[in-house]
């Protein structure tokens, strides 16, 4: 079940959630150092990360799914943030450079038909960042975060569902080696937990980072791939609900790990 935004905002404003962030920010800044020029769209509730790039990017917009709920954002400025519909997002196509999914994809009710959205407004050759609870990291075994909800991945089951939907995934990077602890020990002790996890347990980080391309196909009228993924689209949509989720939990949550 999708945690309701306000569950979301109360997390990330406890000194546990607070923390996270900052080392999650961290990663995705070191995946994507600068945006000068670029416009991205953050998509879940991709908020607490989104504010690292909105005085270099050309224009950052927050959307936030239905289900979940929405809250203002930014606090101080303009607001940049609206409702969507995931099987359904209101921008034109190829309109944003950029897209950072955080809190989205493990916690999707429609992942297929959200996927094909975000590669409809992605434009050619732009980069998508995925960041989802890592399957063998603890984070995503504490129901008491946002981390704990919904499907966590492993590296190889989301680098095939981001193949399934024609993107190129580039590298993937693990972070929050932390325990999901409230202890005020702990969490001064971040620094040194995060480099003992990345020197001794990469692979058990609590979050996964996966960098993609927007794949683009040959313009062939009867081309196998484009009469391919036109299929695949289209299932996509008429699949009722219950059973994409029951395919999404048995494809992407129980396959074998790489």
């Amino acid at each position: 079940m999708r945690p309701h935004v306000l569950e979301l905002k109360e997390f990330y404003a406890t000194r546990r959630g607070q923390n996270a962030r900052r080392i999650i920010r961290r990663a995705i800044r070191a995946m994507w150092p600068t945006l000068a020029g670029e416009a991205l769209l953050g998509f879940g509730f991709a908020s607490p990360c989104l504010g690292i790039y909105r005085e270099e990017a050309e224009r950052v917009v927050a959307l936030m799914p239905a289900s979940q709920g929405v809250i203002a954002w930014p606090s101080e400025a303009n607001r940049l943030v609206a409702v969507a519909e995931e099987s359904e997002l209101p921008l034109v196509d190829n309109s944003m450079d950029r897209i950072l999914l955080l809190h989205a994809l493990e916690l999707s009710e429609e992942l297929h038909p959200m996927m094909d959205e975000v590669w409809r407004v992605l434009r050619p050759h732009g980069r998508l960042l995925a960041v989802v609870p890592n399957r063998r990291g603890l984070w995503a075994r504490i129901e008491r975060t946002p981390f704990g909800h919904g499907y966590p991945f492993t590296g190889g089951q989301l680098t095939r569902l981001l193949h399934d939907h024609g993107f190129v995934p580039l590298r993937q990077k693990m972070t929050l080696y932390v325990p999901p602890s409230r202890s005020r020990i702990v969490l001064r002790m971040s620094s040194l937990w995060q480099r003992l996890g990345q020197r001794l347990a990469r692979p058990f980080g609590g979050v996964l980072l996966v960098e993609a391309e927007k794949e683009l196909y040959e313009a062939r009228p009867v081309g196998k791939r484009v009469q391919r993924r036109t299929v695949v689209r289209m299932r996509a949509r008429t699949v009722p609900a219950g059973a994409r989720n029951a395919r999404t939990q048995s494809e992407y949550a129980g396959t074998n790990e790489r």
